[in-house]
């Protein structure tokens, strides 16, 4: 077999190759979404410059013309899953949706009163939410599977709980969190066993292993195609003939009818029975592309599982790193926290230094809760990624550990401004000490590049008026921040003073960044106050992700809220 050649690959994916050449950048969010091959975004843009129509209702050329392609397509994706009938492959907007489209158009026809739903503890948002709201609904239990020490859902335990009550089985195959595979073939046998139909949430391994639909013997198995390097917005439910056939629309409109008076409305055929509206033409060929190219691309199996070895070896060779789970994952995927640093903190360090990655509770909440964590750090790695990116992220975590070292050596201690001397803190103009506007201006005069501008950031957390431990109530918790955040005010002279904390040293620099545009101000001049012209002044606007743009506006609107 020849042996799988990375640089070649790597190629095939113009923005890998535009951050490698123009940043030297590494992606290392694949789990969230991968890149997309050169052949994807033409596709795209082929349709909508040559074959731009709508496709099953036109009586012209370019509409047969589309809508044979756009047909041709779902036979590549029966195939790609070896599926057995073409009319088992049904379009959706992602592996969300198409959960939703079971739990919706099944759950409400088979589920009743003291029945059993039964998830994972391990599972993706989208496979809980709608089956927690189901069970709601309907008045029955949702049971969920614990995951042992490697994070696999425990077969001991789920033989257990799963019983003749279980209506509806949904489980992942691989964890976005853990990135091991799970014995999902025992899992539908023994929900079969009871009488449960069986969905498989595809959405991390769609990419990673080989699918074979039939050979499982699932019910249902969905994925997304933004996670198998195709677009976003396009996703595929795969279902047994019977139980589609059975099932009642999901969405009503155009295309999914037969024929409508107002007595009465027929339904269309499989496929287009759960297909109403126009749909998303462009990303289907576009999927149909990714699995055409993946079909010409080397094998990259044996490749993938190397990274994964290597990435646990040399990530887990940090004292202070802790991997979520145990042992190495099938797939180059790994959930860490390291002691003493919020996970937000790294990600950001990571940022500055050009690598991404995923921090939070990656759509996981109650996996991490049932830890003890609010969030971890995610590094997830696809075939166009190297070993030797992985020996620059190592690199990066240990410049990460040693700066956070130095400035917690640094850190002064918890201060409450409420409890010290008045005589020595509070002067003829305001109650304490703070960093004003032109002290940010002076610290980022220099800080011409992300990796500078984040080290400022970080330097001036050290500045931040801290609340005392006991004082870090829910009452001032602020709401939206990536992080545990808090904020305080007092009021000295018709002027309002804030002080501040965070369990992350970044957004404690990014409140002291904002706090200098309010501190000692008037109600009327705070409220004339535009926060993010200052950090466009500062050059960082381009560097807030959503999620840290979300912890500013949260920040700036709690000092609205506060001043009343």
């Amino acid at each position: 077999m020849t042996s799988f050649n990375v640089a070649e690959f790597r190629k095939k994916f113009p923005l890998i190759e535009m951050l490698e050449r123009k940043h030297q950048s590494i992606y290392f969010d694949n789990a969230a979404t991968t890149q997309k091959f050169d052949a994807v975004i033409d596709a795209a843009k082929t349709y909508y410059a040559t074959q731009n129509a709508n496709v099953h209702r036109g009586s012209h050329m370019l509409s047969a013309q589309a809508t044979v392609a756009y047909e041709l397509a779902r036979e590549n994706v029966r195939q790609f899953i070896h599926g057995k009938d073409v009319a088992e492959i049904i379009w959706s907007k992602g592996t969300t949706e198409a959960i939703n489209m079971v739990a919706s158009s099944l759950g409400e026809q088979i589920v009743e009163r003291g029945d059993d739903i039964v998830v994972s503890a391990a599972e993706h948002h989208a496979n809980i939410v709608c089956w927690q709201q189901l069970a709601l609904k309907k008045g029955a239990n949702l049971v969920v599977l614990p995951v042992n020490k490697q994070g696999i859902i425990d077969i001991a335990q789920a033989t257990c709980l799963i019983t003749d009550k279980c209506r509806i089985l949904a489980v992942h195959h691989i964890s976005n969190v853990v990135g091991k595979i799970n014995d999902i073939k025992t899992l539908i046998d023994i929900g079969h066993q009871h009488g449960a139909k069986v969905l498989i949430d595809g959405a991390q391994a769609i990419a990673h292993v080989n699918v074979d639909v039939q050979q499982l013997n699932c019910d249902f198995y969905v994925f997304s195609g933004h996670k198998l390097f195709a677009p976003t917005g396009i996703g595929v439910l795969y279902g047994k003939r019977e139980l589609l056939e059975s099932m009642p629309p999901y969405q009503f409109g155009g295309e999914m009818i037969k024929q409508v008076s107002f007595k009465q409305t027929t339904f269309n055929e499989l496929p287009h029975k759960f297909e109403a509206g126009t749909p998303n033409i462009a990303g289907v060929l576009g999927l149909s592309t990714a699995i055409t190219e993946l079909g010409h691309s080397q094998n990259f199996t044996d490749y993938e599982s190397q990274l994964a070895v290597y990435l646990h070896q040399q990530l887990t060779s940090l004292a202070k790193l802790t991997p979520l789970f145990a042992d190495a994952p099938d797939i180059p995927l790994l959930s860490f926290v390291i002691d003493g640093i919020h996970h937000q903190d790294v990600a950001s360090f990571l940022d500055s230094k050009g690598i991404a990655v995923r921090a939070g509770h990656h759509c996981a909440m109650p996996l991490l809760a049932g830890m003890g964590l609010q969030g971890s750090v995610r590094v997830s790695l696809a075939p166009y990624n190297s070993m030797s990116e992985i020996d620059r992220l190592l690199a990066a975590l240990k410049a990460c550990i040693e700066a956070d070292g130095n400035l917690q050596q640094a850190d002064s201690s918890d201060v409450d401004w409420t409890k010290t001397d008045t005589k020595s803190s509070v002067t003829h103009d305001k109650p304490f000490d703070f960093v004003s506007e032109a002290d940010v201006l002076a610290e980022f005069s220099d800080a011409n590049s992300w990796d500078k501008k984040h080290r400022v950031i970080m330097l001036l957390s050290k500045r931040l008026h801290r609340l005392d431990k006991q004082r870090r109530s829910d009452d001032i918790l602020i709401s939206g921040c990536e992080s545990n955040a808090w904020l305080d005010v007092v009021k000295y002279n018709d002027r309002f003073y804030f002080i501040g904390d965070s369990d992350a040293r970044l957004i404690r620099g990014l409140m002291v960044v904002i706090l200098s545009q309010f501190q000692g101000k008037t109600a009327v001049q705070i409220q004339k106050t535009k926060v993010p012209e200052f950090f466009q002044s500062l050059g960082l606007m381009q560097h807030l992700s959503p999620s840290r743009g979300n912890g500013v506006r949260a920040i700036v609107d709690s000092v609205y809220t506060l001043i009343g």
